[in-house]
């Protein structure tokens, strides 16, 4: 008979449930305070069915909190990827404005002429000669 509904009640064996004795001072029934939100949810305003009936209103309502707030943190992400990004062009354009400023210095003829001084070239003293070419002198 495993496995099986019974039909018979006489089949199932009852056991009793032992009683539990209550306190007479808590066999009271409690009373509870009368305020808004104890009428709005005890006497028939909100009930069982409006409530399942606004369930997916409020599951909506939760995720587009969700939404709303993972929106916040993408916002913020951006910010500071942006500061960090607006800080590492400021250093850049320091570290260009420096290099620039030392490459006009070493491109000045004095600077020149003492870097070219330790491989034995020297600056001439006369001017530059120009050359004349007449047309039947070359050929």
């Amino acid at each position: 008979m495993a496995n099986q509904f019974r039909t018979n009640k006489a089949d199932e064996e009852i056991e009793p449930i032992a009683k539990v004795e209550v306190a007479p001072d808590l066999d009271e029934k409690v009373e509870i305070p009368k305020n808004f939100f104890t009428q709005l949810f005890t006497e028939g305003v909100v009930s069982k069915q409006t409530a399942t009936d606004f369930f997916p209103f409020i599951i909506f309502i939760a995720f587009l909190g969700m939404i709303y707030i993972a929106n916040r943190h993408l916002a913020e992400n951006n910010i500071r990827d942006i500061d960090k990004l607006g800080k590492e062009v400021k250093e850049l354009s320091w570290d260009f404005k420096t290099l620039k400023a030392d490459l006009m210095l070493k491109s000045t003829q004095t600077e020149v002429a003492a870097e070219v001084d330790t491989l034995g070239l020297i600056e001439p003293n006369d001017p530059p000669k120009k050359i004349v070419i007449t047309v039947g002198e070359f050929k």
